[in-house]
């Protein structure tokens, strides 16, 4: 589907990656390895030589993620459109649901993994929105020497926006 070529959503990230990451921390015979690195400006990995180092098991392990510890919704729920993007992109539900099936298989057992979960909760997608353009606006400033970058402007942002509102939405009431 077009809107999977958007990252960000359950489905779109390397998922082997991060459960085979947790296997390793977790494995009685650890042994050091390289973890990929994300490069926002570039909307990419790193290059390999950029990659962290992991040395020795570490004792905290930090997930961070717009939907760490989402849950899926029953499928009444994704039924209806809840933005533009939806109405427009996804009239036939083929996108919410593999998203919602990924959230109820993969993403589960992901998620699974993790001990202890910190949500933190803004009081409204509106505000969401607002740290996301400051955030685009900061790398942009720092990285507006180099090229083949992939900053968003405002309208970007709010369209990109709207394929975590879903998400977001359902992770404002259960938390």
């Amino acid at each position: 589907h077009p809107l999977l070529m958007t990252r960000g959503v359950p489905g779109t990230h390397d998922y082997r990656t991060i459960y085979e990451f947790f296997k390793k921390v977790k494995n009685k015979k650890f042994s050091k390895f390289r973890l990929p690195k994300f490069d926002k400006s570039k909307d990419n990995r790193c290059r390999k030589k950029l990659w962290h180092k992991v040395n020795s098991r570490p004792d905290v392990i930090i997930l961070e993620g717009w939907c760490v510890g989402a849950k899926a919704q029953k499928n009444s729920q994704i039924a209806k459109p809840i933005n533009y993007l939806e109405k427009t992109n996804d009239p036939n539900l083929v996108w919410r649901k593999y998203v919602n099936v990924q959230l109820k298989t993969y993403y589960k057992n992901l998620f699974q993994q993790i001990d202890e979960i910190i949500y933190l909760k803004a009081n409204n997608f509106k505000i969401l929105q607002k740290w996301r353009i400051k955030q685009e606006k900061t790398i942009w400033i720092k990285s507006k020497n180099r090229r083949n970058l992939r900053i968003m402007n405002r309208d970007d942002i709010i369209n990109f926006m709207q394929t975590y509102q879903r998400i977001t939405q359902s992770m404002f009431k259960d938390a």
